[in-house]
């Protein structure tokens, strides 16, 4: 416990943990052997950079192996620590349960500023920690499976795999050691954006229940909506554009390392990010809207959705009776703590739960995983067979309408839409979409049938567990 009287981020999750068990009938330690993390690697490695050698401190945690390979990112920040990664490898069990992609949890991290590094010392550093990882099979394509994550992208998960593949000359299947590779090599189209994508197909299907909108006060859709974004990086700014450009939300303010920039009228999403990518990721003197020095305090601003897309923890014992959205999506992992979850339950705020919200990732990590696996990438088999069967079928009611006399066409923009077959983008989102619609629907299952179970949380925490439990059970334990 810290001393501000909160559990720590591996506590709370511990704490939500036992809140759903509490409601389950699990057998006798088969609890304890879900909650606990089987291992964390630490590895503390020295490279020479700049005429002296730097050491560096990382780790790797399995936190489950009821299904093989584990699956987790790994992300660069000065403040990875064993707590937060054993917290996260946890949350992976559950997510990738809730989702239903056949991995257990793992998460990986490196205790490093990369902004401090040019691009050819992160290679070498990056380089190194997967070979520290690699030779002891915490890297592997059937064993443990990493992704991006805060701090890494395409680029760091490129050099791990090349890494890989040097050491393992003979794997056919050496590109699945890793997923969020740059398509050009061995990526997968709609990874990048999958996490924000995600978010966006969970608030969809959330408003898509007029009873579950109704909980949090809400009506209607997205459109309209007034939304708080904290953190603007490769999840947050996905989920915004995402929802402001296709669906009509209203970006009223967004939160960054420099304060916040808030315009009651909507933030242009795309205009602040490359306005950021200009001023070293700052958003003080955007013109567009006005600045707040303390960005935290945007947290508390009268809102309908609020997007918490960073860090884990912002919202607290300190500031969570202040939070007025009655609808707060979980977009980064652990953002609430446990003390906050039971303030904002208490007021009525409905809370999408990260280990939901934030599953695109890890759902299109296994689409790329299996790409890898095949050999072949998605559509390429029936996309042309595809827009044969519907050419034949236009061409038909054409052939019909002519020969009737009906005098009625197709519009053009209904026949080029028809008429194209499903790439491997259009096959991504159609299943990252199906599998949000899916596992929402299996927490609200619970969420509506159980008299015990008040919240989506506890719903999700539920289905995961009890599908993890199914596993170890049909293992004999």
């Amino acid at each position: 416990m810290s001393v501000s009287g909160e559990p720590s981020f591996r506590e709370s999750v511990d704490l939500m943990f036992k809140r759903a068990t509490a409601l389950m009938d699990l057998g006798p330690g088969l609890e304890e052997k879900i909650r606990v993390c089987n291992s964390t690697y630490t590895v503390r490695f020295g490279v020479r950079l700049r005429g002296k050698i730097e050491t560096f401190v990382g780790y790797r945690s399995v936190h489950s192996e009821h299904m093989e390979p584990v699956k987790g990112g790994i992300r660069y920040s000065l403040g990875v620590n064993q707590d937060e990664v054993e917290a996260l490898a946890a949350l992976m069990t559950y997510k990738c349960a809730l989702v239903e992609t056949p991995f257990g949890g793992s998460k990986g991290g490196l205790c490093i500023d990369p902004r401090k590094w040019d691009e050819h010392e992160l290679e070498q550093i990056t380089r190194r920690f997967a070979y520290e990882l690699i030779k002891r099979d915490l890297i592997n394509p059937a064993q443990n499976v990493p992704a991006p994550d805060m701090g890494t992208g395409e680029r760091e998960m490129a050099w791990i795999a090349d890494q890989y593949a040097r050491m393992n000359t003979t794997d056919i299947n050496a590109k699945a050691c890793v997923t969020g590779k740059p398509p050009h090599a061995g990526g997968i189209q709609g990874r990048v954006e999958a996490t924000g994508r995600g978010v966006q197909y969970a608030l969809r299907e959330f408003f898509r229940y007029p009873e579950d909108a109704a909980k949090a006060g809400l009506s209607g859709d997205l459109d309209g909506k007034r939304v708080v974004v904290q953190g603007l990086g490769n999840v947050g700014y996905h989920a915004a554009k995402f929802i402001s450009e296709e669906d009509g939300a209203k970006i009223i303010a967004v939160i960054e390392r420099d304060g916040a920039i808030v315009n009651d009228a909507g933030l242009d999403i795309e205009d602040l990010r490359q306005w950021m990518n200009r001023h070293d990721g700052l958003i003080a003197a955007y013109p567009h809207g006005t600045h707040l020095a303390d960005g935290a305090a945007a947290l508390e601003l009268a809102c309908d959705i609020l997007i918490p897309a960073a860090m884990e923890g912002v919202i607290h014992l300190g500031n969570a009776a202040n939070i007025k959205a009655p609808l707060i999506i979980e977009a980064a992992n652990g953002p609430i703590t446990f003390g906050a979850d039971e303030i904002l339950r208490k007021k009525g705020c409905v809370i999408i739960p990260d280990m939901y919200a934030n599953a695109g990732g890890v759902t299109v990590s296994y689409f790329e995983w299996v790409k890898n696996l095949s050999h072949i990438r998605f559509g390429r088999m029936q996309r042309r067979a595809e827009e044969g069967r519907s050419r034949l079928l236009v061409e038909e009611l054409e052939r019909l309408s002519s020969a009737q006399n009906l005098g009625w066409q197709l519009t053009p923009d209904f026949k080029k839409k028809f008429l194209q077959g499903s790439d491997e983008l259009a096959l991504v989102r159609s299943g990252l979409d199906d599998t949000m619609r899916t596992a929402y629907q299996a927490m609200r299952e619970i969420w509506h049938g159980r008299a015990d179970v008040n919240d989506l949380r506890v719903a999700a925490y539920i289905v995961s567990i009890s599908r993890v439990a199914k596993t170890y059970q049909s293992k004999g334990l």
